[in-house]
């Protein structure tokens, strides 16, 4: 029986204490401060306590991504190459891009940001195509199910043991909220859980008898 997991962690913080967060997205690449290597630090020791070892790591382009992806595995242990992917780049947040929250709900009305967390409805005005990112999360799906049965669709190391295959991919709220269309029921899993990632937060969904099921959302390791 062939089993793939796949584990997706939210970046670490990239805002010191005291400073106002602001919506960083597609094109504010901002590096972690030092509570988000912490915290990539607590990803990468959750990895190697529940015996988690990835054998392919992807994260987006951006900084943030790709800092919290290396720290993770040389606190595991592990020496994975970390390969980035444009489909996994945080959302273009149009005007409201590197603004404040204040800032963001004067322009769009608290409602709209509520609909966002929790249907993951887009507001007017931020560059997104939510078909697009479902389509990029059903075809990775299908990448790495074809990895586990040797087809080599991605780059990264095959699994020592070809029934089981473990991924780990990093990226930013915006687009592992859509994660769970690869469920095929959106609803279902929206109506059960918070589809708002904390930073540092993991979730671990697994492939197993042609279905993906989710087996853990928005795990903060200690």
């Amino acid at each position: 029986m062939n089993k793939t997991t796949l584990i997706i962690a939210r970046h670490g913080n990239t805002f010191e204490a005291g400073e106002t967060p602001r919506r960083v997205g597609l094109k504010t690449d901002l590096p972690l401060i030092e509570k988000g290597r912490q915290q990539a630090q607590a990803i990468g020791a959750y990895l190697k306590a529940q015996n988690l070892r990835p054998d392919a790591v992807y994260s987006s382009t951006l900084k943030r991504t790709i800092e919290t992806a290396e720290i993770a595995l040389k606190t595991a242990g592990l020496r994975e190459p970390v390969y980035p992917l444009t489909i996994f780049d945080e959302i273009d947040y149009g005007p409201d891009e590197n603004k404040t929250e204040d800032e963001v709900i004067a322009r769009l009305g608290a409602q709209a940001i509520k609909d966002w967390d929790t249907d993951a409805k887009v507001p007017a005005g931020w560059n997104v195509d939510p078909d697009e990112i479902i389509a990029n999360w059903v075809k990775f799906g299908k990448q790495i199910i074809g990895n586990n049965e040797g087809h080599d669709t991605l780059i990264g190391q095959p699994p020592d043991h070809p029934e089981e295959e473990t991924v780990m991919v990093v990226t930013s709220n915006g687009i592992a909220r859509f994660a769970p269309y690869l469920t095929g029921d959106f609803e279902a899993f929206r109506r059960q859980h918070n589809i708002k990632i904390s930073t540092g937060a993991l979730c671990i969904l697994e492939h197993k008898d042609h279905q993906w099921t989710i087996k853990e959302w928005n795990v903060k390791p200690s």
